[in-house]
């Protein structure tokens, strides 16, 4: 079964109890890593974030319905104290649970309601190639993400498109989209860049990473770029599952040869898959 649907079942039915990511992966029989990627291809949310937001649009239906102990409800929500709550949750609808409260209804609240998963999977991914991928050096611009800011990704590339070609010590015209340091709220570096053949001369400005040699699962992506998170979604939640395999906690890349265009989003590019040996 799609471990996103077991880690939603299991969210839903265990979220007014303390909840850790280890806790959810293991109710969806997969790694904690395994867990975060297949969660965030499918629903577009970090694991973590999902269960504070679930917690949050529960309290505010109570505090909404008139609740006269504020604390006794940042506790059931997961908060140990009155000021943490009272951030989340201006955090999470823009006022404060006593603002709630007073207004006693939810009209224009940003309530967020149990996923229903997006099932929209490719079908026709073809079966990966495996490698054993070498030690690579990238430089290119680096950008913190949430699930929810990875949009700004295609303008991240926009920017990198100055220096391509231009980075010292390049080696080739392949480009490359690296995800790394990825946390257990939803946060991820992207590096988009370029091989190089050592960081020494790197101009202020252009970050780097190092990727270890690693055994990969390598799909080949034929549609338009834009489809990319069905291919992600593909992979994490059905080809992983069915496969026997087990993802390795390492950066996972997409690799862009000189096919690709850039202007029309066609071409094709590969994704890259870090497994375990």
């Amino acid at each position: 079964m799609n471990p996103v649907k077991k880690a939603l079942w299991f969210i839903e039915s265990h979220y007014s109890r303390e909840l850790t990511l280890d806790d959810i992966a293991s109710g969806g029989c997969v790694s904690r890593y395994h867990l975060s990627r297949a969660f965030e291809a499918a629903t577009g949310r970090s694991v973590m974030r999902y269960v504070r937001a679930r917690r949050l649009t529960e309290a505010a239906r109570r505090l909404a319905g008139g609740a006269p102990d504020i604390l006794a409800v940042a506790m059931e929500a997961g908060y140990g104290s009155h000021e943490a709550f009272t951030r989340a949750f201006r955090e999470q609808f823009g006022l404060t649970p006593e603002a709630l409260r007073a207004q006693g209804h939810l009209d224009n609240i940003p309530l967020v309601e149990p996923i229903k998963m997006d099932e929209t999977v490719l079908t026709n991914l073809p079966p990966p190639r495996f490698e054993n991928g070498k030690p690579l050096l990238v430089a290119g611009l680096a950008e913190r993400y949430t699930c929810d800011t990875s949009a700004a990704i295609p303008a991240q590339w926009q920017r990198f498109n100055e220096y391509f070609g231009k980075v010292p010590g390049q080696i080739g015209n392949v480009a490359y989209g690296i995800c790394y340091n990825a946390d257990d709220s939803g946060n991820f570096d992207y590096l988009c860049g370029v091989e190089v053949s050592d960081f020494s001369s790197l101009p202020a400005g252009l970050s780097h990473v190092r990727v270890p040699e690693q055994r990969y699962a390598v799909f080949a992506h034929h549609e338009h770029i834009a489809v990319i998170r069905r291919s992600w979604n593909t992979i994490w939640n059905q080809w992983l599952p069915e496969s026997g395999h087990t993802p390795a906690d390492a950066p996972n890349f997409e690799r862009y040869s000189e096919q690709f265009d850039p202007v029309t989003g066609m071409g094709g590019f590969e994704i890259w898959l870090p497994l375990k040996t």
